[in-house]
């Protein structure tokens, strides 16, 4: 083979050689490729999984938290129904009480010795004072606010008079005694208000 021939033959070599290497290198990167594409598909699936598995969590404990809700609120209801069940019945046995006080009132400056009025006296105060004692065992007390400064909350003005020893928008005199059941007003106290001074004006309103 002549120097010629052997050079030719040498840069085919050479040029073999190098689209040899060109084209694992092409292999490689494209494997690299598919390698880094399937990496980023598995990153997503991971990342779609747990957004939603943050979804069910904040779910649940959204319905956790309204389920307490519920609860909280059907325990208030029974404890409400329970403390006020016996309103209605307590407003039936008030005009009672003021009939006994009203007897017990009707004596009142009667001659000590007339047995009968007595007798009539003694009866209509035990009875009102047992009535009175038996409510008070289911939380009802009553509204007697002589004296006291005129609650709008408790009290119901039924008129108003000059009382210069009173304080003004003091209650002077009760006409019916009010009521409460576990300290929510059953009925309004019916008073008699000190008139305030000029200028000054009572606040009858809730």
């Amino acid at each position: 083979m002549s120097a010629e021939e052997t050079r030719n033959q040498n840069v085919e070599d050479e040029l073999k050689e190098a689209s040899e290497e060109t084209a694992q290198a092409d292999a490689g990167a494209g494997q690299t490729q598919g390698q880094e594409g399937g990496s980023k598909g598995e990153v997503s699936e991971v990342e779609a999984l747990q957004a939603q598995l943050a979804e069910q969590k904040d779910l649940v404990l959204r319905t956790q938290a309204e389920m307490q809700n519920v609860r909280r609120r059907a325990e208030l209801d029974v404890e409400k129904a329970r403390k006020f069940a016996l309103e209605k019945f307590v407003k039936e046995l008030l005009p009672v009480a003021d009939s006994l006080e009203k007897a017990v009132e009707s004596t009142e400056g009667k001659s000590s010795a007339d047995e009968v009025v007595a007798s009539i006296r003694e009866g209509a105060e035990m009875t009102l004072n047992l009535l009175l004692n038996s409510l008070e065992k289911f939380n009802v007390k009553r509204v007697d606010p002589v004296g006291e400064p005129f609650d709008p909350q408790l009290h119901e003005a039924m008129s108003m008079v000059s009382a210069p020893d009173a304080e003004p928008n003091s209650v002077v005199a009760c006409i019916q005694k009010g009521y409460t059941l576990n300290e929510r007003l059953v009925r309004p106290a019916m008073v008699v208000v000190a008139r305030p001074e000029e200028g000054a004006k009572i606040d009858e309103q809730a």
